[in-house]
């Protein structure tokens, strides 16, 4: 009899345990876009305040210069990283194709279930980095920029606010849900201080407004 009620006591204990793991799993916030998180906004007006300000200059701009996609890891290329990175619940096939799950997109606040309507946002898009800098680079360099999977550079969003957005700087063109334009501009100046791209100088006071906001 102790016995009994020995492992009717274990039975309940495990039984309370998974029912904690439930619901644990189902208050945990669901995923979203998993932009690897860029600096704090007083390390990004750091960053800022030692760009160099110079005139862009677009002469000899060409996207194929910039080789996209590239295999990240085993079979996925950059776009699938992405898009497993970006999404939620999100199974692929053998090629690494994404076949469901679900993606929502910070800049405009849509949620999207079908991959092809994702498109792979370059924060700072590749003819703007050619404008600051990155027509003195070497093709291996580009590419790395253009696939550059550690740094807040590629993220999922909906594939017509990307078209949208086309190669314009935070001057220009800042996403609708106003909630992640600080998460936008850090994420920015980050990108623009690690790869030493210059700004300029609109490009620069809006990046200063908006930071001084963060």
């Amino acid at each position: 009899m102790p016995r009994f009620y020995a492992r009717r006591r274990v039975s309940i204990l495990a039984a309370l345990t998974g029912l904690i793991a439930s619901v644990a799993l189902f208050n945990s916030p669901t995923a979203s876009a998993a932009l690897p998180t860029p600096v704090s906004a007083a390390t990004a007006r750091t960053y800022l305040a030692s760009l160099t300000v110079a005139t862009e200059n677009r002469t000899g701009y060409d996207r194929d210069l910039f080789p996209t996609w590239i295999t990240i890891s085993g079979t996925c290329n950059t776009r699938e990283y992405i898009l497993k990175r970006d999404g939620t619940n999100v199974v692929t096939n053998s090629a690494c194709t994404a076949t469901s799950g679900s993606w929502y997109s910070p800049y405009d606040g849509a949620t999207w279930t079908a991959a092809s309507d994702l498109d792979i946002d370059h924060l700072v898009p590749l003819a703007e980095a050619w404008d600051s800098g990155a027509s003195a680079w070497t093709t291996a360099r580009r590419q790395a920029f253009a696939n550059d999977v550690t740094r807040p550079q590629l993220i999922a969003v909906t594939d017509n606010v990307n078209q949208s957005k086309s190669d314009q700087d935070p001057a220009e063109w800042m996403p609708s849900v106003t909630s992640y334009r600080c998460t936008y501009v850090r994420a920015w100046v980050q990108v623009k201080y690690y790869y030493d791209l210059s700004v300029d100088s609109a490009e620069k006071s809006a990046l200063t407004s908006y930071l001084a906001n963060c």
